[in-house]
Order: structure tokens, then C-alpha cells, then sequence
């Protein structure tokens, strides 16, 4: 009897050291996963007619978002057509993910000598 219950005790602190080693490396992956996440996030800012930053690189799936911090609405228009925003008021934003390698020229629409451009790595 007395060599059971010892058997029992032994796989009870087994599985527990097995719980604890999978709630830290459970820990470890949403960690690594939540600031993956917030490195595939980017802004861009809208200002004084101006895109900054004017040339922005990024990782394949990264998250861009234009901040609109002019008086006065802008557009973000791919010359390219692969993404196009709405007017954008002041503190309007758009977002685009970017899925694929290149370069991304973008514009305003309504003053077209606004431009920047997209680098995605």
C-alpha cells in the first residue's frame, strides 16, 4: 500500500512539473507572439502636406497606418492601385497590410505633389 501511494505522490509531482513546464512555455509563445505582433505595426503621419515618415521599410506583413494631423483632408492612393483610402478629415486613419515584397510609391489624390513610399522586406 504504502509503495502505491508513493507511486501516486511520484506522478503527481510528474504531471505537475509537466503543467508548470507547459504554462511557462505557453507564456514564452504568447510573449513572443505579442511582440511579434507589435512589430508588424507602422504609422505613418499626415502633416503640413507632407507623408513622414517619407520612406518607410517594413517586414512582409506588417500593418501600415496613416494618421490624417493636417487642418485639411488627404488621400492615400497607391500609384500602383493596390490600396486606395477614403478622403481622410483630420485624425481620420487608414490602414493597409502589406502581404507581399516591393516598393509601395503612394500619393494624396487631392494634392498629388504629396508623395512617399512603402519599402517591404
Amino acid at each position: 500500500m504504502r509503495n502505491a501511494m508513493w507511486r501516486v505522490g511520484t506522478l503527481c509531482i510528474a504531471l505537475s512539473g509537466a503543467l508548470a513546464w507547459q504554462a511557462v512555455s505557453d507564456a514564452r509563445l504568447t510573449a513572443a507572439a505579442s511582440a511579434q505582433e507589435k512589430a508588424q505595426t507602422a504609422e505613418v503621419k499626415i502633416d503640413n502636406f507632407s507623408f513622414t515618415p517619407q520612406e518607410l521599410t517594413v517586414a512582409v506583413g506588417t500593418k501600415v497606418t496613416w494618421v490624417n494631423r493636417d487642418d485639411i483632408p488627404h488621400t492615400v492612393v497607391s500609384t500602383e492601385e493596390k490600396f486606395k483610402s477614403k478622403a481622410l478629415d483630420t485624425d481620420d486613419q487608414y490602414s493597409f497590410t502589406f502581404d507581399k515584397a516591393g516598393t509601395y510609391d503612394y500619393f494624396c489624390s487631392i494634392h498629388p505633389k504629396m508623395t512617399a513610399k512603402v519599402i517591404v522586406k
